[in-house]
């Protein structure tokens, strides 16, 4: 299991303990990384099943899952510091985390400031209450709702196109309420202060399948996913670890295992040179 530290505690910088230790030759010099033999990844655990905290406390889903595998690959031990994503670009740049390992959408403008490998294809999608009382079936019958968001996010982007299409539409734009994460964003609908919330589709999916929400409206802005670094040593040592995790299957039973795709091109490094 990856140590898990707060965003506090890491500021505090209190002496922390490896638990893992790693299985192969280490691949990146201790130069390009916040902690020696280690790699540090912020995570923000709100988005089951990918990424999100269990009834023990424990760090749990396929991207930390894939995290763990990754740092082992490189011969590194795993640490996990849980922060909000609006913190996320910034603590890269301050070398408090080596890797954003959060689900983080790829975009032109990110790719102009760090290092991103594409390793998954996501959409997303609106999850309303459940048994969907006002029948939201399409964008068209957002019009006029409130609807939730995290913060700082692809998914916030989103919702301003969303508030567009609707406007050239002729009709009145949703109100888009935003959190500083997923789970208080789904906390806001649960206790009817929300019309609908935006999230990517295997969170929605998710919900719907344990009976919490309904998955009302999926596939849209289809878009990869990405790990960012600082650090473009790294960010080659990662492209390749993922190569051959795909090669001798983990990847692909990884992500079938939760129903999600993973980037069908090889992995590459985007970013500034």
């Amino acid at each position: 299991m990856p140590l898990l530290i707060s965003r506090r505690s890491l500021l505090a910088a209190p002496a922390l303990i490896a638990v893992t230790p790693a299985l192969a030759a280490q691949r990146v010099p201790d130069s390009e990384l916040v902690k020696p033999g280690t790699l540090t990844m912020s995570t923000n655990p709100t988005l089951p099943p990918v990424q999100y905290v269990d009834s023990t406390g424990q760090l749990k889903g396929m991207r930390i899952e894939m995290g763990v595998e990754l740092a082992k690959r490189l011969g590194l031990t795993p640490e996990y510091v849980r922060v909000e994503f609006s913190t996320m670009i910034t603590g890269l740049a301050a070398r408090r985390w080596d890797l954003i390992n959060t689900g983080m959408f790829y975009t032109e403008e990110r790719a102009r400031i760090m290092q991103l490998v594409r390793y998954e294809q996501q959409t997303i999608g609106i999850c309303v209450p459940r048994g969907n009382p006002k029948n939201i079936t399409k964008i068209e019958d957002l019009a006029g709702l409130s609807v939730g968001v995290e913060q700082g996010g692809f998914e916030y982007r989103r919702s301003q196109d969303l508030i567009a299409d609707l406007q050239k539409a002729n009709l009145a734009p949703i109100t888009v309420r935003a959190f500083d994460n997923f789970a208080v964003s789904f906390q806001a609908l649960r206790v009817g202060q929300l019309d609908a919330a935006i999230a990517i589709d295997s969170t929605c999916k998710n919900y719907d399948d344990r009976g919490e929400f309904t998955h009302a409206i999926k596939g849209l802005y289809g878009t990869p996913v990405t790990v960012g670094m600082r650090s473009r040593v790294l960010a080659t040592a990662v492209a390749a670890a993922f190569t051959e995790m795909r090669a001798d299957g983990f990847l692909p039973t990884l992500m079938g295992g939760y129903g999600i795709s993973g980037w069908p091109e090889p992995y590459t490094v985007v970013g500034p040179t």
